[in-house]
């Protein structure tokens, strides 16, 4: 493509300067018609096809990828074409000073910035599709002892597709790496909290919920594009794995006790949303009877523990 696109720019350029020849301007004139003409094929015609291109629902991740790559080579190749108009204009004007100017490196980076956004939406539109595919028991008594089929293959999803990301600037993959990532916490986060339908939530459904994690971690942590920090990665996906820790781990005595701490273990956990979680596992385990009881060894009622918690919580400043 950007081969191509050069070197019909600069047959573009002699056409051009063809067409003055017999128009008996001046040659300021035609080096000026010539500069406009050029800018109005990149930032118009040429900026126009790029933006139809980009936005087309059919094209692809892996060839939005590609058309970045190309802007990118594109954005390059102004200097050149430049010296190009400069050297056939100068071919019949003696004037060492004039040097051509054209606006085409800033649409290539307009262009490229549109479809770099592109990726990161089209990222973010397959992990919807993968999250359609969700099939939680929420009732679930134990964890299948493995991560969902869903997170599996949204993992190996991922892990081909950023192999394209390897020639991209490391920006743009860090940031397509991170967007991802976070996608992936709000999407858990909402199912766990966010989601009308789901009313009941027991112990088990999450540590299942556990286990998915664990393996969107391992992607996270596994250098998915090189040089970009995996730390960074693992950090976006920080919410659920502080809620989840919280309620798998029963460490509400050390939420209560480092609440608002600078050393608190669960900064990211919300009262609101503890609380949230906490009444649907409450109507998960009415039936069951067992209303969080691993949360105390004692033998203390736990209907009545379970009201205290909620109490505790209630008591803390919501907006945290």
């Amino acid at each position: 493509m950007v081969p191509k696109v050069y070197k019909q720019v600069k047959e573009f350029v002699r056409s051009s300067l063809w067409y003055t020849e017999d128009l008996n301007l001046t040659q300021t004139k035609i080096d000026e018609m010539i500069q406009k003409s050029t800018n109005l094929l990149l930032t118009g015609t040429l900026s126009g096809c790029l933006t139809t291109l980009i936005q087309k629902p059919s094209v692809g991740l892996l060839e939005l990828i590609q058309i970045t790559l190309n802007t990118n080579y594109l954005e390059c190749t102004n200097i050149y074409l430049e010296e190009f108009i400069t050297s056939v204009t100068k071919s019949s004007v003696k004037d060492e000073s004039y040097k051509a100017e054209l606006q085409g490196k800033s649409m290539f980076k307009d262009a490229r910035a549109e479809a770099e956004e592109q990726i990161y939406e089209k990222l973010k539109a397959k992990i919807d599709e993968s999250f359609d595919l969700a099939s939680y028991d929420w009732t679930l008594n134990e964890p299948e002892g493995r991560a969902s089929d869903y997170i599996i293959d949204l993992v190996a999803f991922l892990q081909s597709t950023f192999l394209a990301f390897t020639n991209l600037p490391l920006k743009v993959a860090t940031t397509a790496c991170a967007a991802a990532c976070q996608h992936i916490n709000r999407k858990l986060m909402y199912m766990i909290l966010g989601d009308e339908d789901v009313r009941q939530v027991s112990l088990g459904a999450l540590k299942q919920l556990d286990l998915d994690l664990i393996q969107c971690e391992q992607f996270a942590s596994s250098e998915p594009v090189k040089g970009v920090d995996s730390t960074l990665l693992i950090e976006c996906l920080t919410d659920v794995r502080q809620l989840l820790d919280l309620f798998n781990q029963c460490d509400f005595s050390a939420y209560f006790h480092d609440f608002g701490e600078r050393t608190s273990k669960y900064p990211r956990v919300t009262p609101a949303s503890a609380i949230k979680l906490l009444e649907k596992i409450r109507e998960a385990d009415k039936d069951k009877k067992k209303i969080l009881a691993v949360l105390k060894k004692d033998e203390r009622d736990k209907k009545k523990l379970h009201e205290t918690i909620l109490k505790q919580l209630k008591e803390l400043p919501q907006a945290m």
